[in-house]
C-alpha cells in the first residue's frame, strides 16, 4: 500500500487530525503548524503578521527542517498566509488545499498558475454569518443609526436628519450568488426585499436559489444595480472583477443605494467609490474588505467618512464556527486517492 505523505502547514485541532486520518490507513498526516510562522513574519507585510500570528510566534525548526517537510509532501493542508515560495520547496507536490475559500488568497504565491492542482474551501464557510453581517450592515444605514453617533458627538438630536426606511418591498441585488450570496439572498427575501441575484454563469433552465425573484449572469448585472435600493458584493476576485463596481456602475445604483462588500476590496474602485461618496449618491457603504487589508489601513477618505463602515475583514467571525473546511479536504482526499475529480479545483485562466 503506498503511503500518502500528507502535511498540514496550519494549525488543525485533535478532532480535524482523527478526521483526516480516518480517511484512509495509506494516509501518514505531519502536523505542521505553526512551523512556518517565523517565516511568514520576515515575508509578508507587518500587518498580516500583526493580525495573523500570535505576537510571540517565531515558527520551529530550522529551515533545513522545514525544506525537509516541504520536500516529502504530496498532499498539503494549508491556509493563509502561507510561504509564497511553497511551490519551489515542494517538488513532490501534487495537490494544495487551502482553508478559506477565496482563491485571490494565493495570487501572491508561487502556486498561483503552478502544475499542482490547488483547491478552496468555496462554499463551506461560515457563509450565514457572513450572510448576518451584509443584512447588518443594510439595516444600520437603511434604519439610520449611524445618525446615533452623530448626534451623539454633536451633543444632541437632529430629528430631522433621521430617515429611517422600510426595508421590506425594496430591492437588493447579491453580486455572486455563490454560498455567500445565496445566504443574502435567503435572509433579505426572509425580511420581504425582493432580490436579484448575478453568478458567472447561469444554467438554462435552473431553478432559482431560495429567496431568489432572478438570476442572471454578468450581462444583467447593470439592469439589475438600476433596480436596486441595496447591493452586496459576494463574488470572486478574478481578473474579470477587478474594479467591477466602478464610476459607471456606481453611476447606475438609484441615488441613496447602499453597498455593501463582504468579498475583496479590489472588487470596488475605491477612488470612484470616494467620489461618489463627495455627490452624495450613496446612502452608506459598508466594507469588511479593501484594497491592499493585509498591508496597511485603510485609506483615510473612506476610514473618516461617517456614512462608510469598515471593519477588518470579520463577517465570517461568530460564536459558532460553522467552517467546513476539513469536511471537504477530507471529501477530496478520499477523491484524490480514488483517482476521482476534486471538488473546487481553481480554474488558472477563471480564477477560482
Amino acid at each position: 500500500m503506498r503511503t500518502i505523505e500528507v502535511l498540514a502547514i496550519q494549525r488543525i485541532s485533535a478532532a480535524d487530525r482523527a478526521q483526516i486520518e480516518a480517511v484512509d490507513p495509506a494516509v501518514r498526516l505531519t502536523d505542521a503548524g505553526g512551523w512556518f510562522d517565523g517565516e511568514i513574519r520576515a515575508t509578508w507585510p507587518a500587518q498580516a503578521a500583526a493580525r495573523y500570528l500570535a505576537p510571540d510566534a517565531a515558527g520551529s525548526g530550522s529551515r533545513a527542517e522545514r525544506d525537509a517537510l516541504l520536500a516529502q509532501a504530496e498532499v498539503i493542508l494549508g491556509g493563509w498566509p502561507f510561504p509564497l515560495d511553497l511551490r519551489s520547496r515542494a517538488p513532490r507536490l501534487r495537490w494544495f488545499h487551502q482553508r478559506p475559500a477565496g482563491a485571490s488568497n494565493l495570487r501572491l504565491g508561487d502556486l498561483w498558475g503552478s502544475d499542482v492542482a490547488v483547491t478552496t474551501s468555496r462554499g463551506s464557510g461560515n457563509t450565514l454569518a457572513m450572510a448576518e453581517y451584509a443584512i447588518a450592515g443594510i439595516l444600520h444605514f437603511a434604519k439610520g443609526l449611524d445618525r446615533a453617533a452623530i448626534d451623539r458627538d454633536a451633543g444632541g438630536f437632529d430629528h430631522r436628519a433621521w430617515r429611517p426606511l422600510l426595508i421590506a418591498g425594496k430591492t437588493m441585488c447579491v453580486i455572486g450568488a455563490g454560498g455567500i450570496g445565496r445566504d443574502v439572498g435567503r435572509l433579505g427575501a426572509a425580511l420581504g426585499m425582493r432580490v436579484l441575484g448575478t453568478r458567472r454563469q447561469v444554467a438554462a433552465g435552473a431553478p432559482l436559489p431560495e429567496g431568489f425573484a432572478q438570476m442572471g449572469g454578468p450581462e444583467a448585472l447593470d439592469g439589475f444595480l438600476a433596480e436596486s435600493d441595496f447591493v452586496v458584493v459576494c463574488c470572486q476576485w478574478t481578473d474579470e472583477t477587478t474594479g467591477l463596481i466602478n464610476t459607471a456602475r456606481l453611476a447606475a445604483m438609484p441615488a441613496g443605494v447602499v453597498l455593501v462588500n463582504v468579498a475583496r476590496g479590489e472588487i470596488v474602485d475605491e477612488a470612484a467609490l470616494a467620489a461618489a461618496l463627495a455627490r452624495g449618491h450613496l446612502r452608506g457603504v459598508v466594507l469588511d474588505v479593501y484594497v491592499g487589508e493585509f498591508a496597511h489601513t485603510p485609506p483615510d477618505i473612506l476610514w473618516r467618512d461617517p456614512r462608510v463602515l469598515i471593519t477588518p475583514h470579520v463577517s465570517g467571525a461568530s460564536d459558532r464556527n460553522q467552517h467546513g473546511a476539513i469536511a471537504m479536504f477530507c471529501r477530496n482526499l478520499r477523491a484524490y486517492l480514488d483517482g476521482a475529480p476534486l471538488e473546487n479545483e481553481i480554474d488558472w485562466d477563471r480564477g477560482y
